[in-house]
């Protein structure tokens, strides 16, 4: 009886088939993936947002850059004191953006009472794409 195998010619016809199908799919599994961390970077972002409003209408100012987001997990203890902070914070704690860089906060913000950013995939201000800011106004 006669084995049977596989040739050379199918198998590489086989490759070829996966590297073509690979190229194909890979780039948009990749861009999925970094739109899924701006819209994770802006779900943050509104967070953000949402604590320093109860902040606000608890204390009647938001807290300054010094005090930075921190202020929103644990009481300030430098700058303005705030009388009426919520026993707990106001958010369990202060994550990085999704791509491993802290957020920018300041106050007063230049595009309002105060600016949340996230510098993007380059951790550096501008850019397109990946690397455009994330902001809060």
């Amino acid at each position: 009886m006669k084995k049977r195998g596989f040739t050379l010619i199918e198998l590489m016809i086989v490759v070829s088939i996966i590297g073509v199908l690979s190229a194909i799919v890979v780039p948009k599994l990749m861009q999925r993936t970094q739109e899924a961390k701006v819209t994770a970077a802006m779900m943050q972002i509104k967070n953000f947002k949402t604590a320093l409003e109860m902040f606000y209408l608890d204390n009647g100012f938001y807290p300054s850059t010094e005090q930075g987001l921190q202020a929103l997990v644990k009481k300030p203890t430098t700058g303005r004191e705030p009388k009426h902070y919520r026993t707990g914070g106001y958010i369990e704690k202060i994550p990085r953006d999704p791509w491993g860089n802290p957020y920018i906060y300041r106050c007063p913000g230049e595009h309002g009472a105060y600016d949340i950013i996230s510098y993007g995939a380059d951790g550096e201000p501008g850019g397109e794409g990946a690397d455009k800011d994330i902001t809060s106004w």
